[in-house]
């Protein structure tokens, strides 16, 4: 049974992007960086074995991703921060690991997509996501961003764990990720993980 994973940095007063979409405000921290690859490593090593998983995508969010991460990869060993110019050598390894897994993108508007691993779908389909969980091989899926994709899959409860990387600032306003969501859903703190930074890696299970 492959898992969900939605997961996303917010601001201490709960936005995932700014009013335009920006995320120059995230703090940027490499023991955070080599400690989510770390994790990616180990979820490898248990199950999933070469395969990169999934990741699912609204329109918006992959085409930032799209103007990015494949032009990441370079001469250099390390690679470049998608939230400023700092460079390492993890940025490098998510770089690597983001252009080999699976895309899929949900969007009425697109004609084509041309990222390498990429699919274009029309409609997200709730019974189509849990066919795609139920699958015996794969990794886990992922959503990064993609606030609408995410909200969908919330109304469904087809989301299992929630990762957070909470930033010590406030914004004062943005776009909140989770929208539409018609009652509370009762969650279970599976991690909470400080940082030096400030940023702290907070992990949810939906409660059983």
């Amino acid at each position: 049974m492959r898992r969900i994973l939605a997961f996303n940095h917010i601001s201490a007063d709960g936005y995932f992007a700014a009013l335009d979409g920006g995320l120059g405000w995230v703090v940027q921290d490499p023991e955070l960086d080599r400690s989510i690859m770390a994790d990616a490593d180990r979820q490898a090593a248990r199950g999933s074995g070469p395969d990169p998983g999934t990741i699912l995508f609204g329109r918006r969010t992959y085409e930032q991703f799209e103007s990015f991460w494949p032009h990441a990869l370079d001469d250099s060993r390390t690679g470049p921060s998608p939230h400023g110019p700092e460079r390492s050598v993890e940025m490098r390894g998510m770089a690597i690991w983001i252009n080999a897994a699976k895309k899929v993108v949900f969007s009425r508007t697109r004609t084509d997509v041309t990222w390498s691993n990429s699919i274009l779908l029309r409609e997200l389909d709730p019974g189509d996501i849990e066919k795609m969980k139920r699958q015996p091989a794969g990794g886990d899926l992922l959503i990064f961003g993609s606030g609408s994709i995410a909200s969908q899959l919330t109304r469904h409860g087809l989301i299992d764990e929630y990762q957070f990387v909470v930033s010590p600032l406030l914004l004062g306003d943005g776009k909140s990720l989770l929208t539409g969501v018609p009652q509370s859903v009762r969650l279970e703190l599976l991690e909470a993980k400080p940082f030096p930074s400030g940023n702290v890696m907070v992990r949810y299970g939906r409660a059983k």
